[in-house]
């Protein structure tokens, strides 16, 4: 029986002991879909799934890289499909993990993506462009030239923004009509978890302080020791950027944190974007007592309905 399930939601929600709990009750193994969970000696400040976890059910594309390495959706997405060939292979349900919009939905419907090899001196110049004149600048470029693909881009987020216009400077076409969607040849369920804003809130501030409590300003110290600088893309993840900060004397350590609460909040807020509450691909639970339950009580009519169709 061939499917996929997938768990998603904003940070700090509950994904991953989710997840666990349905492998545990399925038979199955997780796929881990946050982009910042890829990169090794990163664990505290991803909140990767420690060691127990990792030995009471198989976890796949965790620790795949180094944080200096380069990494694209394009090889995720081709990594997440040999993953799930295999899980399927040995009769077990891949169960798909994280809150990374793109990760999850260029597997989901089978994105595409255009292959386009990187051209470093044009990145540069408008990574200069971007430091003079601001990243908004590069933004409104965008909109200009694909409406429909700055619609999908956080104004802040510059790597995608230069991508984005990388893929037009080296094609001429837009990026958006260069990306169509095929779908997977096997059903697949999406689990949304959810919480109030305030409830979520609070998870991702307590999870913050678990944080600095197990180690995250040593973590980065660490990094940093190992030759990991401040300027590459995996540092400039939620509580590295911030910790940094603190250890290059440009804050404190209160402040530090409170950035680092604040930020995923507005993290938090933002993935409501590629999860939308009014998406009916998704079956959508709040975080509650019963929660659990239901959610097994899901899944199980999902998986006796396709063996009903084999």
């Amino acid at each position: 029986m061939k499917c996929l399930v997938a768990v998603v939601g904003p940070t700090a929600v509950g994904k991953s002991t989710l997840s666990l709990q349905i492998a545990q009750d399925f038979d199955g193994e997780i796929i881990n879909a946050d982009s910042r969970q890829i990169y090794r000696y990163m664990d505290i400040g991803t909140a990767k799934p420690g060691k127990d976890e990792r030995i009471a059910v198989p976890h796949h594309l965790l620790d795949i890289i180094n944080p200096d390495e380069a990494y694209s959706v394009a090889l995720y997405q081709l990594a997440a499909y040999h993953v799930i060939d295999r899980i399927q292979a040995s009769n077990k349900i891949p169960v798909m993990v994280g809150g990374s919009g793109q990760y999850i939905w260029s597997v989901i419907e089978g994105w595409q993506i255009p292959q386009v090899e990187p051209d470093y001196s044009f990145r540069d110049s408008l990574q200069l462009k971007a430091e003079a004149d601001g990243t908004f600048g590069l933004y409104r470029e965008l909109s200009e030239i694909d409406p429909a693909a700055a619609g999908k881009i956080d104004p802040n987020n510059l790597r995608r923004i230069i991508r984005a216009l990388e893929i037009h400077h080296k094609t001429g076409n837009k990026p958006s009509e260069l990306q169509t969607k095929r779908g997977v040849p096997f059903p697949v369920l999406v689990i949304g978890l959810t919480a109030d804003r305030h409830i979520l809130y609070t998870m991702i501030d307590k999870r913050t302080d678990r944080m600095i409590t197990d180690g995250l300003v040593d973590e980065v110290k660490n990094l940093l020791a190992m030759g990991y600088t401040a300027d590459l893309p995996s540092m400039s993840s939620l509580g590295y950027r911030q910790i940094l900060s603190y250890l290059n004397g440009k804050t404190d350590l209160d402040t530090a944190i409170q950035k680092i609460k604040y930020e995923t909040h507005r993290f938090a807020r933002g993935q409501y974007a590629w999860f939308r509450m009014a998406d009916g691909r998704i079956r959508w639970f709040a975080v509650g007592d019963n929660t659990e339950n239901q959610i097994n009580y899901t899944i199980g009519k999902f998986l006796t309905a396709l063996k009903a169709n084999e």
